[in-house]
């Protein structure tokens, strides 16, 4: 099964994938990938928050900030897998280093990738921000990193059994059955 959460920053995706992805795998074994490389201390604190989040939830984390397809070749595909987020990994594919020169087929390539992974495991959860609801025109760096999200969202929802969203907490369902 393959489920897509969308939603706005610090609105409890994160949480409710933990829990949804711990339902899915039914004992059984599960990765959470870790897609943030932390560049600062705020980055830092947010990934201590999600480890003591998922603390006695059985996790394996898999630290992958690029190249997703890699993690397939240290996990067992039969698991089930919570990726967390897709906004991370863009960001990571985005900018090359180490001038940081911006590789505007990233979103493309990411889309892609994510859709593979998941269509070759046996469930997972995959996390992404919804940034799209202002009608504010961004620096062209910033609306490459949009599009490329949207990019991937739209493959990713195509392919999903639920898409949800999450929004001031409430959930909505967009397409398919939460599991139960």
């Amino acid at each position: 099964m393959i489920v897509f959460i969308t939603g706005g920053a610090k609105n409890g995706k994160s949480s409710y994938a933990q829990e949804l992805a711990v339902r899915l795998a039914n004992g059984g074994k599960r990765y959470y990938l870790a897609t943030m490389i932390p560049v600062d201390g705020e980055d830092r604190e947010r990934i201590r928050r999600h480890i003591a989040d998922r603390d006695g939830m059985g996790f394996e984390t898999i630290e992958q900030g690029t190249h997703i397809l890699e993690a397939l070749e240290k996990c067992d595909r039969g698991a089930s897998f919570l990726l967390d987020s897709t906004t991370a990994l863009l960001m990571n594919e985005l900018f090359i280093p180490p001038d940081w020169q911006v590789d505007e087929t990233a979103g493309a390539r990411c889309a892609g990738e994510v859709v593979q992974f998941a269509k070759s495991v046996k469930n997972i959860v995959l996390v992404s921000d919804y940034i799209y609801s202002d009608a504010q025109r961004y620096d062209p760096v910033t609306e490459v990193y949009r599009r490329g999200l949207a990019a991937i969202d739209r493959e990713i929802a195509a392919v999903s059994d639920v898409v949800l969203e999450m929004c001031g907490g409430n959930l909505i369902v967009h397409k398919g059955v939460l599991p139960q």
